[in-house]
């Protein structure tokens, strides 16, 4: 997942103060409303309530007090952050839906995160619990739509890899691989801002770079993620769907472009990656207030991805400071340890915007992605070496093809945080110093 960002009202005013009303999908720590689709329909369909929550985990999840109308993919779209959707089951005559992931492990994540943070669709608080049922079992026939969209979901889930590219290439790969949508605004009747657009589609993954632009009469825009599923993802959640009340209904395709090149960052265009770049027309460079203000866009990744996560037995809570900087303390005096200045630790990742890197970030999870692994070192001492951690290792893969990698499920995210926290920059020998971040991926 990529990701799981802020209420798109933020900095938007108008008159009725009638923001995004059944248009975009929620994000799970924010109030907005969701999109509208049509349901398929099945109020006949009957399947025994969950009279008895036991709180036993399963990777069947039941999902209560939905809105009257929420349809299939919008209850989807809730555990997409945290893993493979597999089964849906809507029960609209009860405003009630099952949902199933593919793994416990996801489940136990996506309801950690939920009962930090209430989710809300279509701005009405929604609960979700454990249900007692360990599998999903749905008749097909009768289920049809549900099927089809989850398929839809399942086709994204298993796209191809993130491409990179550093010129615009109009050949370069076929439409639906592109990291860069095509964003036509119709009905039109309220403005559509640059930061409007990065906050409803930043739920789908890290924003790169907007352009925006008008032609044939109509406002559009160009926007780039660092991955094309993430592309892909927003596409099937946000086509059609309005962003106010019945008007700014976005179309959406995918761009032939697989970079976007943006040469200054003002209300018309921006670049995520480079809060240097002039504002335009003539004007400097922006000065180093608004350009901290930028780079706090590139902060909501890890805010929305630490927010609710728990650790040593707490829930974390981050939000944004007023402060634009940490203020060290002056040569000489004292500071406690309680003050210390990153920017050249051999741990930091990201120091050059729009580096790959910044492609492989994810929220946490349990399963973890090692590199920079020498021959020498085993499975066996890998799994040793995290089990020390104070955690249990419930599974661990090499990369088939580069065994420099690897995959390793810890038993809970609390315990994966805490694993790549003490484990991160480990020095194992032979100038091999361990790379271990969250991985989207399952063992």
């Amino acid at each position: 997942m990529d990701g799981i960002v802020t209420d798109v009202a933020v900095g938007v005013k108008r008159g009725s103060d009638e923001l995004l009303s059944g248009s975009v999908l929620s994000s799970p720590n924010s109030n907005m409303s969701s999109m509208v689709v049509t349901a398929n329909g099945n109020d006949s369909k009957k399947f025994k309530g969950e009279d008895k929550m036991d709180g036993a985990p399963s990777r069947v999840l039941h999902i209560r007090k939905l809105p009257g109308e929420v349809t299939e993919t919008e209850v989807i779209a809730l555990g997409l952050p945290f893993g493979k959707v597999t089964n849906i089951l809507m029960l609209k005559g009860k405003n009630q839906a099952f949902l199933e992931l593919a793994t416990e492990e996801a489940a136990i994540t996506m309801v950690n995160y939920y009962s930090a943070v209430t989710p809300h669709l279509r701005n009405q608080p929604i609960y979700i619990q454990y249900s007692n049922h360990k599998e999903l079992k749905t008749d097909n026939t009768l289920n049809q739509r549900a099927q089809a969209v989850l398929q839809a979901v399942t086709a994204v889930q298993t796209a191809n890899t993130p491409l990179s590219g550093t010129a615009v290439s109009e050949s370069a790969v076929t439409p639906a691989q592109s990291p860069v949508l095509r964003i036509i605004i119709d009905n039109m009747y309220y403005p559509v801002t640059l930061d409007v657009l990065h906050q409803i589609f930043s739920k789908f993954g890290a924003v790169l770079k907007i352009i925006t632009f008008t032609k044939n009469n109509q406002f559009q825009a160009l926007l780039q993620y660092g991955d094309p599923v993430n592309a892909q993802q927003a596409k099937l959640a946000l086509d059609g769907q309005n962003i106010y009340n019945a008007c700014c209904t976005l179309r959406i395709d995918f761009s032939k472009l697989v970079n976007l090149n943006v040469k200054y960052n003002n209300d018309k265009s921006r670049d995520y990656t480079r809060p240097d770049l002039p504002s335009g027309d003539g004007q400097p460079a922006l000065d180093p207030a608004i350009a901290a203000a930028f780079a706090k866009e590139t902060s909501l990744l890890a805010m929305n991805h630490l927010n609710g996560q728990k650790m040593y037995g707490k829930i974390i809570r981050v939000t944004l400071s007023k402060h634009q900087t940490v203020q060290l303390p002056r040569e000489g005096l004292d500071d406690q340890g309680l003050t210390k200045d990153f920017g050249n630790s051999p741990l930091h990742r990201f120091k050059k915007p729009g580096s790959k890197n910044f492609q492989n970030i994810f929220p946490p999870s349990a399963t973890l992605h090692l590199s920079n692994i020498p021959p020498s070192v085993a499975e066996e001492d890998l799994r040793t070496l995290f089990a020390n951690t104070g955690g249990t290792v419930k599974a661990f893969k090499f990369f088939q093809r580069d065994h420099k990698m690897a995959l390793l499920q810890m038993a809970t995210v609390e315990e994966a945080i805490q694993a790549l926290i003490d484990l991160h920059n480990y020095n194992l020998g032979e100038n091999h110093h361990l790379r271990v971040s969250f991985s989207k991926s399952t063992i």
